[in-house]
């Protein structure tokens, strides 16, 4: 007798039926909470009209409320005589923004610069030559790439001399610019001279080996170590002054300058600073980790406010300036 095999699972049909939607509630659409009203949309520009107008035609949610909030913490920092810092990538100057951030400090809207290494490179070949970014690819291959003699050994030079002069490394190269001769042909484009000329604090923050300058023999690693540590402590001292409606603006830098940033706050506060009701803001193509976390996020939490701008340096910036410069008359610095 052949054994029986297992009988087959009969298929059930489920026992729920679907849910009626005949009885569900509703209630009139004019008593609902929206997010976005068309008071809060857009105005076509018209043309030949002035910038200010453009502005205020901006949507109203948002980047477009974004942009004009930090416009706001900008001219209420130097309304209230408090620091505006802005921590640039050296990808900020790269792109050709050094005209418009020199026209903002000596506007009064940036009270202190921070760079990280590759910054000092850019704005020295640019004062120098009116000429940077070298293609990697192209001399990586023979080991040509960074090799630019002036470059390694005149910014060398200028941080040797500085540290001799117990000078921060922004405050070597800004000088350094400032009186060489023959004076630099395009010196109008360096942003660290601009400040040597304002007086402004211009701190560059660096990481051993991530620089041209360092591969080159002139380099001197203690000179280097020193200045970019006082230039920490004067960082440092800005942020201290933070408290009460200062803003520290993070562009283009997506690890060096947001992790100084945080160090710096905290070094502040544990020495006493109350860095509070303050504002930081990151502006950048990509909203990255360290720069969200340790910029926008922690540093003003429970006491300040963060804001995040995405999108191209090259635009971003024109037009926060643009927004700065049209919110009420300039008080130019002179030159």
């Amino acid at each position: 007798m052949k054994p029986r095999g297992r009988p087959k699972a009969r298929r059930r049909r489920p026992s729920s039926k679907p849910l009626a939607l005949d009885e569900i509630s509703t209630y009139p659409l004019s008593r609902r909470r929206s997010k976005v009203t068309s008071r809060q949309f857009a105005r076509p520009h018209r043309p030949g009209a002035r910038f200010s107008a453009f502005l205020d035609g901006l949507p109203r949610v948002l980047a477009g409320e974004t942009l004009r909030a930090l416009r706001d913490e900008i001219i209420r920092a130097r309304s209230r005589r408090r620091p505006i810092v802005w921590g640039l990538g050296a990808h900020v100057l790269k792109v050709g923004l050094s005209p418009v951030l020199i026209d903002l400090m000596e506007r009064g809207f940036v009270s202190a610069v921070a760079l990280n290494g590759a910054g000092i490179v850019h704005d020295f070949e640019l004062a120098v030559s009116g000429k940077t970014s070298e293609d990697v690819e192209a001399g990586l291959g023979t080991g040509a790439f960074g090799m630019a003699r002036e470059t390694g050994e005149e910014l060398n030079r200028a941080v040797i001399e500085g540290d001799v002069a117990e000078l921060g490394l922004g405050a070597s190269v800004g000088r350094y610019l400032a009186e060489r001769r023959p004076r630099p042909r395009h010196l109008d484009l360096s942003l660290l001279a601009a400040a040597w000329r304002l007086g402004l604090p211009t701190t560059v923050h660096v990481a051993i080996g991530t620089d041209i300058v360092h591969v080159h023999p002139a380099c001197d690693p203690a000179a280097i170590g020193r200045a970019t540590h006082l230039d920490f402590r004067l960082l440092a001292a800005q942020v201290a002054r933070l408290g009460g409606g200062g803003v520290y603006l993070n562009v283009g830098s997506a690890v060096v300058l947001p992790e100084v940033f945080l160090k710096a706050v905290t070094l502040a506060r544990n020495l006493g600073h109350r860095v509070e009701d303050f504002a930081t803001a990151n502006l950048d193509f990509i909203q990255s980790y360290r720069p969200s976390v340790n910029v926008v996020e922690r540093p003003v939490h429970g006491t300040g406010r963060g804001y995040r701008l995405t999108g191209h340096h090259e635009i971003l910036v024109p037009l926060l300036a643009g927004a700065l410069l049209e919110s009420k008359p300039s008080r130019r610095r002179p030159r």
